[in-house]
């Protein structure tokens, strides 16, 4: 924090004001790097699990390399919700949606739409969200 004296020790209220003025650009321009929109990443993860979730990552750091904050739930709930049981899926898909709602933007990532990814894209646009499309190899589709 500036102080209202000098190195001298002489009171300095223009020298403070312009040190104070600076400090405060510093910290904007701080917060400004540090702002991460929020994106939910869509993927496949049925059938190839391993593969799936492997590439869900590769997905998510993408995102994180360009300065978003990505969501991946099918890589999250799938730790420690059963699928396979109804109840669990229902409440997984709920856990999707609210997540899904803290989002500035969908990323739909490969060729193949699984039937949960278009349930996904469906909410996002009925939401108005911004979906974006990119091939496997991290392509932006235009």
């Amino acid at each position: 924090m500036a102080n209202l004296y000098n190195a001298e020790g002489y009171f300095s209220p223009t020298e403070h004001e312009a040190f104070t003025r600076i400090e405060k650009e510093e910290r904007a321009a701080s917060k400004a790097a540090a702002f991460r929109p929020i994106v939910y990443i869509c993927s496949p993860y049925y059938g190839d699990t391993e593969r799936n979730v492997e590439n869900a990552k590769r997905y998510s750091r993408f995102a994180v390399d360009r300065h978003y904050l990505p969501v991946t739930p099918h890589i999250y709930f799938t730790q420690f919700m059963n699928d396979a049981i109804p109840d669990e899926r229902d409440i997984s898909i709920f856990m999707n949606w609210v997540l899904m709602s803290k989002c500035e933007e969908l990323w739909v990532f490969g060729t193949i739409i699984s039937k949960g990814m278009q349930a996904e894209i469906d909410r996002a646009k009925r939401k108005h969200m911004r979906i974006r499309y990119f091939t496997e190899n991290l392509e932006e589709k235009v």
